[in-house]
This record gives C-alpha cells, sequence and structure tokens, in this order.
C-alpha cells in the first residue's frame, strides 16, 4: 500500500487533501450553524465531487486542481447553511391567500410571530374567513384583486398606516392562475391575455406599488413563477408564458433593487396539490369557451374527443403533485429571513432536475424527458389518420 501510494502521481494526492479539507470545513460550517435545507446542502456536495472527476480527467492536473480548489472555496462561501435573521414581527404581504400555497403561508408566517397581511380575492369567501378564525389577532385580511388598481392602492393606504416607521418587510407575489391546459394553437387570445393579466401584470403592479414600503425596511420581494416559467411544457403556453416573464421581471429586480439592498427571490415550485387547476364547472365553462373560439379547419384536424380529452388532464394533475407544501413554504420562509437568500428557489420532486436537464443538456434529451412525464398521451385526429401514421413512419 505505502509503496503505491509513493508511485501515484502527486495531483492525486492534492486532489485528496483538497476534498478533505473542504469536507472538514464545511463539515464544522454546517455543524456550528443551524442547517436549513439539507437536501440542497447534499446536492451542492455531489455537484462538486461531479466537477473534481471532470477536472482530473479532462483537464492538465494543476489546471483542474485550480479550479476545483475556486469551486470550492466558493462553494464554502456560499453554503445553504446561513444564519437565519430574527423574525421580530416582521410585517409580509401576501398575495392569493385564498388558498393553496398562499393560505398556507399566511398561516405559517403568522405562526412564527410575522406580521401577516393576507391578500385575499374574496374578503367573505371561505378561505378568508378560515384564516381570521385560526390564526393570530396579528394576522389583517385585506380585499386584493392584483387585476385591479384600485384594490391595490387601497391595500397599499391601509398597510402604510400600520407600518408607518418600519415598513414592509416582505411582498410575496404569490396570486395565479393556471387557466385551462390546452395545445398553444387551441388556446384563444383571452386565456393568454388572462394569464398575463394575473401572473404578471398583476404582480408587477403590487411590486411597483409596495416598493417605497420595502425600501424602507430594506425587505425581500419574493415572486411565486413555477417550474413551467422555467422550461417549457407542453399544455402550459400561457401560463407558462406568463410565469416565465415573472421569473424574468425578478431576475431583472433583483439586480436593480440591490443597491437599495432589497434581496429578490425567484421560486420555481414543481407540482404540488393546490386549488389552482379550478373546479369541474370551470373546466366545463372554459372547455366550451375554447370550442366557440376554434376555427372548424383546426376543430376537425384536433377533433373533439382530443379536446374533451384535455380534461383528463386535469382530472389527473392531483394525482401527480405532491400534497406536502412544506418544501415550499421552507423556501420562501429562508428567502424572508436568510441574510444571504437565493435568487432562485426550486422545491419539489424533479424542479431543479428539469431546469438542469434543459439548460445543459441537447433539447432532444429535455423534450425526451418531459415526453416521459406527460399525463395525457391522446393524440389529434388528423393524424390518427392511415395515411398520417404512414408519414411518420
Amino acid at each position: 500500500m505505502d509503496s503505491y501510494i509513493s508511485k501515484a502521481d502527486p495531483s492525486v494526492l492534492l486532489y485528496l487533501g483538497v476534498t478533505a479539507a473542504f469536507g472538514i470545513i464545511a463539515f464544522y460550517k454546517a455543524k456550528k450553524n443551524q442547517v436549513e435545507r439539507k437536501c440542497k446542502f447534499a446536492r451542492g456536495l455531489l455537484q462538486l465531487l461531479l466537477l473534481e472527476i471532470l477536472c482530473f480527467a479532462m483537464l492538465k492536473s494543476y489546471v483542474g486542481l485550480i479550479l476545483f480548489s475556486m469551486a470550492c472555496v466558493i462553494s464554502y462561501i456560499y453554503l445553504p447553511v446561513q444564519t437565519m435573521l430574527p423574525v421580530d414581527n416582521k410585517a409580509v404581504l401576501i398575495t392569493g391567500s385564498d388558498s393553496g400555497i398562499g393560505h398556507a403561508l399566511a398561516k405559517h408566517l403568522d405562526n412564527l410571530g410575522f406580521a401577516v397581511f393576507a391578500g385575499v380575492l374574496n374578503k367573505k369567501g371561505p378561505g378568508a374567513e378560515e384564516l381570521k378564525r385560526s390564526c393570530s389577532q396579528r394576522l389583517c385580511v385585506l380585499q386584493l384583486d392584483i387585476t385591479s388598481s384600485a384594490q391595490i392602492k387601497d391595500a397599499y393606504l391601509k398597510i402604510s398606516e400600520m407600518v408607518p416607521n418600519t415598513g414592509l418587510w416582505g411582498v410575496v407575489n404569490n396570486a395565479g392562475i393556471l387557466g385551462f391546459p390546452a395545445d398553444g394553437e387551441l388556446l384563444p387570445m383571452s386565456v393568454y391575455k388572462q394569464c398575463m393579466d394575473v401572473n404578471f401584470f398583476g404582480s408587477v403592479e403590487v411590486t411597483k406599488t409596495f416598493l417605497p414600503l420595502l425600501r424602507k425596511s430594506k425587505g425581500r420581494l419574493i415572486n411565486t413563477s413555477s417550474m413551467a416559467g422555467g422550461i417549457p411544457m407542453p399544455k402550459l403556453a400561457a401560463y407558462g408564458a406568463s410565469k416565465a416573464a415573472l421569473s424574468m421581471f425578478s431576475g431583472v429586480m433583483r439586480q436593480e433593487l440591490s443597491k437599495w439592498e432589497i434581496k429578490v427571490a425567484a421560486v420555481h415550485p414543481a407540482g404540488f396539490r393546490t386549488c389552482i387547476q379550478g373546479t369541474s364547472e370551470l373546466w366545463n365553462k372554459q372547455e366550451k369557451h375554447l370550442l366557440e373560439n376554434l376555427t372548424p379547419d383546426v376543430k376537425k384536424d384536433y377533433g373533439e374527443d382530443y379536446i374533451e380529452a384535455l380534461k383528463t388532464f386535469l382530472l389527473h394533475m392531483p394525482g401527480h403533485c405532491e400534497a406536502d407544501l412544506s418544501p415550499v413554504l421552507d423556501d420562501i420562509l429562508h428567502a424572508l429571513l436568510a441574510k444571504r437568500p437565493h435568487g432562485l428557489y426550486t422545491p419539489g420532486k424533479n424542479a431543479y432536475l428539469a431546469l438542469c436537464i434543459f439548460c445543459y443538456f441537447p433539447l432532444w434529451i429535455y423534450d425526451g424527458f418531459i415526453g416521459k412525464m406527460q399525463i395525457s398521451k391522446s393524440v389529434p385526429s388528423a393524424l390518427r389518420t392511415p395515411e398520417a401514421k404512414s408519414k411518420n413512419m
């Protein structure tokens, strides 16, 4: 064994030395601080290990060693084991608190001691009543349709009166709609416009209105985008495009607001079980609207049975989504309280993996990966004919 080590390439020993040194330092840092987001901590170490193998195999010994050492230093600086700021009754506005992530987040932050302003679409609805009944007196329910400039301004005036000295620590733009999932060609322009109005323009207007209060506190702006806002996903052209716009807006605001010491984060959750897909009554209404706006040629090529099958996509969505919202809530909490929050969070199964495949692999690999994840495998009517099948073969 001793003779083998003595004959080994000195760079091998140097690689092992750097790896051991980084591992020990990282371990003590993690032990000293409260460890948050353990899976991302482990994922970061795995990525470094893969980089080490690539550096050693493909680059000249010492060039690769220098690159790997620099990666270790950068990883150490940004290890996700940061000390969290105290809650100290910090005030946070959450839009879309009637149900789903916004509703759960309002309860979670209230339980932790935040002063929560829960914006709801219907102040007399069951979601709003549940928040009033189950949360502390700190939580304030506000009527806030984010497509209404008047309601946004009214909410701003009410919150300004309640936090005149401290300002608002956080704004969580969570309100959003899915629309009717269908091929982009089938969707009426009204669906595209509605998704943009709610998922993008509404969040932009809320952000612009409340930024003076965030500047006062040097607080946090958090935009809840979607996995579909970072990667293209079939049946989600309108929804995905609006969320992609929100993600780009977040990136630009992160750069521009840094001079004001305001931190900005985008959250790209994977599939979680919320009420965003709507009800069967809403699906029937949306399907009718879709059919009424199709030209005869398009309706013939796709077939009404294909369009009818789109509702199957909606019916099976909850079964492919996670019921536990805690990964999303934990990431938003980290974005609110970490001294150095991340610019992007990807909670949920396959969210980070899909983003990596889309960014770093050939598109045909990504398309195949997404194809296997699809719920519905139905085929348009015009592609089921013998002639169409023979052309595809």
